[in-house]
C-alpha cells in the first residue's frame, strides 16, 4: 500500500508547487513586467486617490454626468463582489417591466428617442463600463444643460472619446463613461 500511496502523494506535492506556485507566481512577475497598470486592475487616479477602474462600470446618477448602462449586481450598482447578469429571459414580465420603467424615466429626462438598447438593458456581468456611441450621443443635451455648456462642446467629447472595434473587427464601437466623465470635468463647470 505504501508503494502506491508514496508515488501518488509526490506526484500531489508536486504538481501543486508547479501550478499552484510557480506557474501563477511566473505569469504574475511576466504581467507585472510587460503591462503593469494592465495587471493592477487598469486603475485610474485623480490627486493621487483611486477613483475607479476603466475595466469596471461606476453609477453615475446625476444630470451632470453621462449615465452607464443598468447593472444587474443587485441593490448595490456595479458591486464587483456581486458580478452577474440579471438572468431574466425576452419573455420575462419583471423584464419587461423594468425596461418600461427605465425607458420613461429616461424619456422624462429629456434622452431622445428611440432609446438606444444598451440605456436599457444589464451586459453579461452588470459590471460593463461602456456604452454605446448612440446611448452617449442620445445623453449629450441633457449633460450640456446641466452643465452650462454648449453641446457641440460637449459633443466633441463624446465623438474624441469613442474607441474603435480591435483590430478593426473585434467588438463595437464604444465610450467608456468613467473617462468620458473626467474629460468632462477637465473641461470645466
Amino acid at each position: 500500500m505504501l508503494n502506491h500511496l508514496r508515488p501518488a502523494i509526490t506526484l500531489v506535492l508536486t504538481l501543486t508547487a508547479l501550478l499552484g506556485l510557480a506557474y501563477p507566481l511566473a505569469v504574475t512577475g511576466v504581467a507585472q513586467a510587460l503591462m503593469p497598470a494592465a495587471a493592477n486592475g487598469s486603475l485610474i487616479e485623480k490627486d493621487g486617490a483611486v477613483i475607479g477602474s476603466i475595466l469596471i462600470g461606476q453609477s453615475f446618477a446625476t444630470d451632470r454626468y453621462f449615465w452607464p448602462r443598468p447593472s444587474a449586481t443587485g441593490p448595490d450598482a456595479y458591486n464587483a463582489a456581486a458580478s452577474s447578469g440579471s438572468n431574466l429571459g425576452t419573455t420575462s414580465a419583471r423584464l419587461k417591466e423594468r425596461v418600461a420603467t427605465d425607458i420613461e424615466r429616461l424619456k422624462a429626462a429629456g434622452l431622445a428617442t428611440p432609446v438606444p438598447a444598451d440605456a436599457v438593458t444589464t451586459s453579461g456581468s452588470g459590471l460593463d463600463p461602456h456604452v454605446s456611441p448612440a446611448f452617449a450621443r442620445a445623453q449629450i443635451a441633457r449633460v450640456a444643460k446641466a452643465r452650462g455648456l454648449s453641446e457641440t462642446d460637449v459633443a466633441t467629447l463624446v465623438e474624441n472619446r469613442i474607441e474603435t472595434r480591435l483590430f478593426g473587427f473585434i467588438g463595437e464601437p464604444r465610450v467608456n463613461v468613467l473617462q468620458l466623465n473626467l474629460a468632462l470635468d477637465a473641461h470645466g463647470t
